[in-house]
């Protein structure tokens, strides 16, 4: 896929694999260098395709985003701030109603956040650095992509956006700014009318992210307190169909979480938390279990759950009930620990691996007891029955840098 993506599509091989998960690799060796691709894993069998989708024209790609109806991939480059799209079915270049490949967005700048809409063909990234027309106001945006066109089709005033998370029904977009104490609320249906579609609410501390109920009409906002250079982490309510935010519920720390039916799952690292006695570094994260059943949620887990340190940005539930939390920048313990944490719902049990490094992609497989991960440039697969490295007889090896991992068929 060229830069411009001038050309008109050519038939080309596919790895004819049904359930697949797309790795997303910039250093795949090749004639002359490297390469950037997307490595494809059989889902089923968890074997590494031959094929790969070439990723001709990027640099760096890295962090993906899956479209609700998973016909399509949004492709991050890191060095050149562009996003691609990828046609699942095809794996190439998504083309446009001419028949052309569709070219690159360039976004406004970096970003590491970002998701496609649940209409399928509306991209979200947050971009703190992204100027606007207006010289008077700060930069920062929240970037929506008009993904048929692949063209850029508002920047929606948010001062350092950061984070950016939309609601099932999409109806809602919330983006979170650096150093604020308020969370932006996006009405997409306003987003180019006279009427403005932002709702500042506070007051917070130090939002970071939002986990939406399962009907969308309220969100749990967490708050990174004092791990932000704020005062304390909180977990507040806040109704949608108010834009209002209900009492704050102190946890000992909070960067990400998951919602699996009433209950959340929430990542954080208070500074200066100590390991628990025996532990190889001596600083850890802490996991926080809510019930949020009733009005105000409830901390259900009566000792704190000692987990990796670093920034929390990525829980998963797999099979089993084993929540996967990721983090980057944590105390790696040379062959001992690293940033990736498996929590047992069941028996509240903690295993740390001890593969090092950043976590940068989680896939649970879908129907298996089996779940991707991508850490420090390597791809591992985890089996949710021992919550250690599952046993193959051919282990795939991704050579180059794993970055991202996401399931690409249903």
């Amino acid at each position: 896929m060229s830069c411009s993506g001038g050309s008109a599509p050519n038939s080309h091989q596919t790895s004819g694999l049904r359930f697949r998960a797309f790795v997303s690799n910039p250093l795949q060796p090749a004639v002359g260098g490297a390469a950037p691709v997307l490595n494809i894993i059989d889902a089923t069998s968890d074997v590494a395709s031959a094929f790969r989708v070439s990723l001709s024209g990027t640099q760096n790609p890295g962090l993906l985003a899956e479209s609700p109806n998973l016909g399509f991939t949004m492709i991050y480059d890191s060095t050149t701030n562009d996003v691609a799209l990828i046609d699942n079915a095809r794996e190439g270049p998504a083309v446009g109603a001419s028949g052309m490949n569709l070219p690159f967005i360039a976004l406004p700048g970096p970003t590491e956040s970002m998701f496609v809409a649940t209409d399928n063909a509306t991209g979200y990234a947050a971009v703190p650095t992204a100027p606007q027309s207006n010289p008077q106001l700060p930069p920062g945006g929240v970037i929506a992509m008009g993904l048929a066109t692949s063209t850029i089709s508002a920047n929606v005033p948010v001062a350092g956006a950061r984070f950016v998370t939309g609601s099932h029904n999409g109806n809602r977009v919330l983006a979170f700014a650096d150093n604020s104490n308020q969370v932006v609320v996006i009405a997409p249906s306003l987003i180019g009318t006279s009427v403005d579609p932002r709702t500042f609410v506070c007051c917070f501390d130090h939002p970071v992210w939002g986990v939406f109920s399962s009907d969308d009409t309220k969100a749990y906002i967490l708050s990174c307190g004092a791990e932000c250079a704020g005062t304390a982490a909180s977990i507040t309510v806040l109704d949608l169909t108010t834009n209002t935010a209900g009492v704050s519920v102190p946890v000992p720390g909070a960067t990400y979480g998951m919602l699996n039916g009433n209950t959340l799952y929430v990542a954080g690292s208070p500074p200066g938390n100590a390991c628990p006695s025996g532990t190889p570094v001596s600083l850890c994260g802490t996991l926080t279990v809510l019930d949020v059943s009733g009005a105000v949620p409830m901390v259900t887990n009566s000792a704190p759950i000692a987990i990796t340190d670093g920034y929390h940005n990525r829980v998963e539930l797999g099979a089993n009930g084993q929540v996967f939390v990721g983090a980057k920048n944590c105390s790696n313990a040379l062959g001992q620990r690293g940033c990736l944490t498996i929590f047992n719902t069941v028996t509240s049990g903690v295993v740390v691996p001890p593969a090092t490094g950043d976590v940068t992609g989680i896939a649970p497989v879908t129907g298996r007891n089996v779940v991707y991960v991508c850490q420090g440039g390597a791809f591992y697969i985890y089996d949710t029955t021992t919550d250690q490295l599952a046993v193959l007889e051919n282990p795939v090896t991704i050579v180059g840098r794993a970055v991202d991992v996401k399931i690409v068929d249903p």
